[in-house]
């Protein structure tokens, strides 16, 4: 069985809009490096609606991007992508398949057939995952700005407080700080 990672950009004050964060060429070589070492993606449907959105493009060469970026979109077109969501049924996206139903039952199955891990990158999904504990792993790459709006991780709560124990923490030159925890037993 594979663990469940949440992974996300996050500013100092909790914000978690994409926009909000730096992205340069080390940022996505670690998320690549991330995605390289997991089974597969997950994410629900607004966040993969804008994935969809931007990174076939990139990979494509449609986009002008970095060779990081690059090297992001290619890894990703070819990573197994799964998407939780009970309102749409297509998703044209390479390797792209859907999980509906009984979350519990779908996103076990999928860390039980995926020994490699499966890397999650919805805050909304993350929050009701968390409810369901079936979240292992937190990586979090926390960026040097506090910015004063929304959204932000865990808005919409948890049962009860979640405590972790710190893997480890790696300074970036960007000041953002990677930061990886586990579950506390």
């Amino acid at each position: 069985m594979g663990l469940l990672t949440f992974t996300l950009n996050v500013t100092l004050d909790g914000c978690i809009d994409h926009q909000e964060g730096v992205a340069d060429d080390e940022t996505h070589a670690l998320f690549t490096r991330l995605m390289d070492e997991s089974g597969a993606m997950l994410w629900g449907r607004v966040t993969y609606e804008m994935m969809e959105g931007h990174w076939p493009a990139v990979a494509r060469g449609d986009v002008e991007a970095t060779p990081a970026m690059r090297d992001w979109a290619r890894k990703l077109e070819a990573k197994p992508k799964y998407v939780v969501s009970s309102t749409r049924q297509e998703f044209p996206w390479t390797n792209t398949h859907q999980i509906a139903g009984d979350l519990r039952r779908g996103v076990q199955k999928l860390k039980d057939e995926t020994p490699g891990g499966v890397l999650l990158g919805s805050a909304k999904l993350a929050a009701e995952l968390d409810r369901l504990d079936l979240i292992d792993q937190y990586k979090f790459l926390v960026h040097p700005r506090l910015v004063g709006h929304g959204p932000t991780l865990y808005q919409s709560g948890l049962p009860a407080t979640r405590r972790l124990e710190l893997v480890s923490a790696k300074p970036l030159r960007c000041g953002a700080v990677a930061m990886d925890y586990r579950r506390a037993p």
